[in-house]
């Protein structure tokens, strides 16, 4: 077996490995019950049906923006969508350099709402059956996919950048 080829495999033994690791990662971020509140921090507009809480206003963050009373509260809503908006951007970068099944704008996209709207209805599903606290939130659902497509914009400058275009 030539070094090359060695060197590619174990890479990708590698990938492979870190790409299960942060799947396991977010299912412990997203899946397990959120417990207390933050001091001082609200979410507007949040429904309340039986244990479901429900988040369904589109850019609540925007739309809400002049209900937010303090700069931590402001801090807390920016930190939220980034922090959605990163949640499956390592993942998608593993994915996209270990199957060029969702290397176009269109199907990664499509890859990180559906991945989103699994999170979210799983989350959904918890709070059903044990009350894990958690929210299910359309915002979650842009900027997760968000995430996944600017993944995809950053394996297409590393690979433009392997090849010499930029």
């Amino acid at each position: 077996m030539s070094e090359h080829l060695r060197k590619t495999k174990s890479q990708s033994v590698w990938l492979k490995g870190a790409t299960v690791l942060y799947a396991l990662i977010i299912c412990l971020l997203c899946f397990s019950p959120q417990w207390g509140v933050v001091e001082g921090i609200s979410t507007p507009n949040i429904i309340y049906w039986g244990r479901l809480r429900l988040l369904l206003v589109p850019f609540n963050s925007l739309v809400s923006l002049g209900q937010l009373t303090s700069l931590k509260q402001l801090v807390w809503v920016i930190g939220q969508n980034l922090s959605n908006v990163l949640l499956l951007y390592p993942l998608g970068v593993c994915l996209m350099f270990l199957s060029n099944a969702w290397r176009s704008g269109k199907k990664s996209l499509c890859l990180g709402f559906a991945l989103s709207l699994f999170i979210e209805c799983t989350q959904l599903l918890l709070d059903f059956l044990i009350d894990a606290n958690r929210v299910f939130e359309v915002d979650d659902l842009w900027t997760n996919s968000l995430g996944i497509l600017l993944a995809y914009w950053t394996y297409r400058v590393i690979q433009s950048k392997k090849s010499g275009f930029l």
